[in-house]
């Protein structure tokens, strides 16, 4: 299983990223001084995960990544992604 994820900072900036193991990336953004996580170390953070949906490989995950941030625009994610996930869980 592979994951899409967008976390997001207090000052409401997103990070979209996908990985094999969730929980060990969020917590990696969240680590000081790792390697890898160049934007997300730098006093950006504390990141949380706002958002996630799973694929069945690392290339439709990756694929899913890139559209993402094709939209290139925090408003595109409020208004489409957090709505609707928002609405899938009520």
């Amino acid at each position: 299983m592979f994951w899409v994820y967008i976390l997001q900072n207090p000052v409401g900036k997103f990070y979209v990223g996908q990985t094999e193991d969730l929980c060990k990336r969020v917590a990696e953004h969240n680590a000081p001084g790792r390697d890898g996580v160049k934007f997300t170390a730098k006093g950006n953070g504390p990141w949380r995960l706002v958002w996630s949906e799973s694929y069945a490989s690392r290339v439709e995950a990756m694929r899913r990544e890139k559209q993402i941030k094709s939209m290139k625009s925090a408003r595109w994610i409020r208004e489409t992604l957090l709505r609707e996930s928002a609405r899938s869980v009520l």
